[in-house]
């Protein structure tokens, strides 16, 4: 069941009766849909199931509250444009009585999936009228009398009221229904009576007494009607094929080769044709005579196909013939012929699965090898003058490939009306449809592509942002929060400089681009050691290099971590072997302030004085030696790392600080 029954029932439930209401009906359904969606396909039980939850919040009966679901779908379909199509069906209620097979026929272009009932007129008087409902779902007959109600009501202004007068299998269903014994399909069949006020209906029927000039017209040539009319069939009581139109025949041999084509005629019609629509109808005189105003769609029955056996079949006299008389082509059909009586078991297990070439759920043919199975579709008349059923037909042909898939031509088809004009107009469709779908192919690749491209940008941006800002907070910049400072407790704060690189006072361009290459080479190898989240790049300011480790993300083996990236970088700069380069390293630990500045080309900088100290470790210290303030050396020292006192050094603004050299780490 498509989902916008579920959503006129949810809308409706909110509105009448509240949201605390659906709630409970959700949790006693088990239902874990917060919303539906109006092409999804859910199970047919929920909307019983829905009812009864309903009942027992609201205390309205069962019957209450299906009526009321069915009104509620009716108000709401309106939506979408479909109240236009309800109106234009007729000008009386029982034209659109009329209608609703019809209606659901054409609702299965956009609900391919749809598993419309059926539902004739039956009779009609000035009192109201009497319809027959078949549908393969339970319980849902109370639902149809609140629809019929409603479109009275709202399309027509009328007030009708409806009862049940006879019916088959009309139960609750649902999960609370009852057990079903049966492994069968089970088909509910349920006639109702509806009362609503029909004199103007009965007063305005056309040709229910015949006009004088009428009666003085001489009866038509059944022949002459068969060639105007080559799609049409004629049937008496029994329901036996009487007379049939050439094109019928035809095809019917070609569906059918090796048959003897003079059995067509005389054959019960439900031989030879299976009812698609009306679902579940008895072909039976009486039936029919009440169905004039339902179309009906008859899909031909085949047995194999051979288009050489076809026009071999034509030619041959099956009751007068000498095997030395025939040609090749009637050899074959002979052949196939006693080929088909000999594997007559297989041919039937051919032709059930041709009765199935129908998708019951979505109304479309499936593929197939070889011809397709006709639809025909078209109703039945009553001709007084022959006593006779006429079913006045055509083929259902969507486009060209469709008409060359079930063996015919355009000129098979009726010269008047709109047949040909409407396969040749599906065909311009469909290629208007595989133009458009090319483009829309070649917009989505474009598309793809350039979303990919603006990945790639956006990682490429992540990726510097991140160079320059670390995520977190860049994460929350991005989030609209203002530029926070932050304080650590502690950190340990690294400063690194290359030294012997580069004679301020030389004025050669080729050295000054030399010694930037240089320092690329030693930077670069020092990026490669920062271990993110362990140690975070500050910033490189000429020829120092600054890091931090325990920010931004906080870290207690702050000063660990930072003595060991030292201990990386000597041992890596050393591997690269530059010719008089040399690097020292100065470590201090203690609280800082750190935080974004600037708006262009922002910064993530610290501030404290345990930066300053830090940079004086660095430039007091000696090539390729690694200078800790006391307050880290003894840190480290406690955990294993090996170091060496230097002694007091002068440091500006600080004075005499002890200090110590970084030998190793830990064993």
């Amino acid at each position: 069941m498509y989902g916008m029954l579920y959503e006129s029932v949810q809308h409706y439930i909110q509105e009448e009766y509240g949201m605390e209401t659906w709630r409970k009906i959700c949790q006693i359904v088990d239902c874990k849909h917060n919303s539906f969606k109006t092409h999804q396909i859910y199970p047919d039980k929920l909307m019983p199931d829905i009812a009864a939850a309903l009942s027992a919040c609201t205390g309205e009966s069962f019957d209450f509250c299906m009526n009321f679901f069915g009104k509620c779908f009716v108000r709401f379909f309106s939506n979408f444009g479909y109240d236009k199509m309800i109106r234009s069906t007729g000008r009386y209620f029982c034209d659109f009585l009329q209608s609703i097979d019809n209606i659901h026929l054409q609702m299965r272009f956009t609900y391919p999936k749809m598993k419309s009932p059926s539902m004739q007129l039956t009779n009609m008087d000035d009192n109201g009228a009497v319809i027959l409902y078949r549908s393969g779902r339970t319980g849902m007959s109370k639902y149809l009398i609140g629809q019929m109600t409603e479109v009275a009501r709202e399309f027509y202004g009328l007030e009708m009221t409806a009862y049940v007068i006879e019916s088959q299998n009309d139960i609750c269903g649902g999960t609370a229904g009852p057990i079903k014994l049966s492994d069968g399909p089970l088909t509910v069949i349920v006639k109702y009576r509806l009362d609503f006020d029909n004199r103007d209906y009965m007063a305005q029927r056309v040709n229910v007494v015949a006009h004088p000039s009428q009666l003085k017209m001489p009866s038509v040539d059944l022949n002459v009607f068969l060639e105007l009319f080559p799609f049409t069939i004629v049937l008496n009581h029994d329901m036996k094929i009487t007379l049939a139109g050439e094109k019928i025949i035809e095809t019917w041999i070609l569906h059918n080769p090796g048959v003897n084509p003079k059995s067509f005629i005389g054959t019960h019609v439900m031989d030879v044709f299976n009812c698609r629509r009306p679902k579940d109808t008895k072909i039976d005189w009486d039936t029919i005579l009440q169905m004039r105003t339902v179309l009906f769609e008859m899909e031909l029955i085949r047995t194999g196909h051979s288009r050489a056996a076809y026009d071999a079949a034509l030619n041959i006299d099956y009751e007068n013939y000498d095997d030395s008389s025939l040609n090749e082509a009637q050899t074959m059909a002979l052949a196939k012929a006693q080929e088909f009586e000999k594997e007559h078991e297989k041919d039937e297990e051919e032709a059930a699965a041709a009765t199935k070439e129908i998708d019951p759920a979505t109304g479309l043919r499936r593929a197939s090898v070889g011809l397709r199975s006709i639809l025909l579709k078209g109703q039945m008349f009553y001709i007084k003058d022959v006593d006779s059923l006429i079913f006045l037909c055509s083929p259902l042909i969507e486009n060209l490939d469709e008409l060359h898939g079930i063996g015919l031509y355009l000129n098979d088809l009726n010269p008047h009306g709109l047949s040909r004009e409407l396969v040749m107009a599906g065909w311009q469709h469909c290629s208007k449809l595989e133009i458009m779908f090319e483009k829309e192919e070649q917009r989505s690749d474009e598309l793809e592509k350039s979303l990919e491209l603006a990945d790639s940008w956006k990682r490429q941006g992540d990726e510097l942002l991140y160079s320059m800002i670390p995520r977190p907070i860049a994460e929350r910049m991005r989030m609209g929060q203002e530029h926070v400072c932050q304080s650590f407790e502690e950190v340990s704060v690294i400063f690194i400089e290359v030294m012997n690189i580069y004679d301020s006072g030389s004025t050669n361009v080729q050295e000054a681009m030399q010694a930037v290459n240089t320092l690329n080479k030693v930077f670069s190898a020092l990026d490669e050691e920062i271990i993110s989240p362990f140690v975070y790049k500050v910033e490189t300011v000429g020829m120092v290099y600054m890091a931090v480790s325990g920010a931004p993300d906080t870290n207690p083996l702050h000063a660990e971590h930072a003595c060991d990236l030292a201990l990386r970088v000597i041992k890596k700069v050393k591997a690269h072997n530059l010719p008089d380069v040399a690097i020292r390293v100065g470590i201090n630990s203690g609280p800082v302030v750190a935080g974004v500045v600037g708006m262009k080309v922002p910064r993530y900088c610290l501030f404290g004085d345990t930066v300053n100290t830090a940079s004086r470790m660095e430039s007091s210290c000696d090539p390729w030696k690694i200078q800790l303030s006391n307050y880290t050396a003894m840190k480290v020292r406690e955990v294993g790392y090996k170091v060496e006192a230097r002694g007091f050094v002068k440091v500006k603004g600080k004075g005499d600080m002890e200090t110590y050299w970084l030998i190793g780490g830990p064993e």
